[in-house]
């Protein structure tokens, strides 16, 4: 059985689950597939994963700051309610996707709310947060390629 190795090509289920239990990303319904060492993910979750194999399901813990930068007081931004679409209703927590001059979409979490203003934080949701990298390992292979399109039931 092969085990993941850099340049494997993997298929995997994953979740980054909170201590609280809300999940922060995951695979949904869709397995993910890459290959070790391709920037899909970041290098540290991709260290956990060397040596596993087929059918194997893990939980790493991660610690705050090694996968995503503590939290920058400059990435929180004052912005007038005007930016946002008349009449939506807008509430502390809500997620609320920005787009940068260039056309690259960026989530900001609104953390405030004033008269006319909205503070908003664009700090990615898990900066200097611990959390769990929860993967099921559906399939590895070490040199040709994953079947995508087959699979049966």
């Amino acid at each position: 059985m092969s085990v993941i190795a850099p340049g494997s090509r993997v298929r995997m289920h994953y979740s980054l689950q909170l201590d609280s239990g809300f999940v922060a990303d995951s695979s949904g319904n869709e397995p993910l597939d890459f290959v070790l060492g391709d920037g899909t993910l970041e290098p540290v979750l991709e260290r956990h994963l060397l040596g596993l194999e087929t059918g194997v399901q893990r939980e790493f813990a991660i610690a705050p700051g090694t996968v995503f930068p503590f939290p920058e007081k400059g990435a929180v931004q004052e912005m007038e309610r005007a930016a946002f679409p008349e009449g939506m209703p807008l509430e502390a927590g809500m997620i609320y996707e920005f787009n940068t001059p260039a056309g690259d979409a960026v989530p900001g979490r609104i953390v405030g709310i004033g008269e006319g203003t909205v503070t908003v934080d664009f700090n990615h949701p898990l900066a200097g947060r611990a959390f769990s990298f929860i993967v099921e390992i559906l399939e590895v292979d070490d040199g040709g390629s994953i079947d995508t399109h087959g699979g049966g039931d």
